[in-house]
């Protein structure tokens, strides 16, 4: 029986926890997805973001809005991805 060998493992907050300082595209229940530097966060994933672009998604298109910094409710986000930029992916933001 041969082993499998994987790289190191991470639990959620520690690899959240190495995200800091750089940033991180976070996609949040609804229509909104945003663009940061993550500055931190606590055990209920609540996030502070600075230097952020908010992408709203509605009928008439899309919409960007620029933000000095934000404060997010963890409990409203879906995804994280870090060093992800919408604007470079062929997602919902194309």
């Amino acid at each position: 029986m041969a082993s499998v060998s994987s790289g190191p493992s991470y639990l959620p907050l520690a690899l959240i926890d190495k995200c800091i300082g750089s940033r991180i595209w976070v996609i949040m229940k609804g229509d909104k997805e945003l663009v940061g530097t993550l500055r931190g966060f606590d055990d209920y994933v609540n996030m502070v973001l600075d230097d952020v672009r908010e992408y709203t998604f509605t009928p008439e298109g899309k919409k960007v809005t620029q933000l000095e910094s934000i404060l997010l409710n963890g409990n409203n986000i879906t995804m994280m991805v870090p060093g992800g930029d919408p604007e470079e992916n062929d997602g919902k933001a194309s």
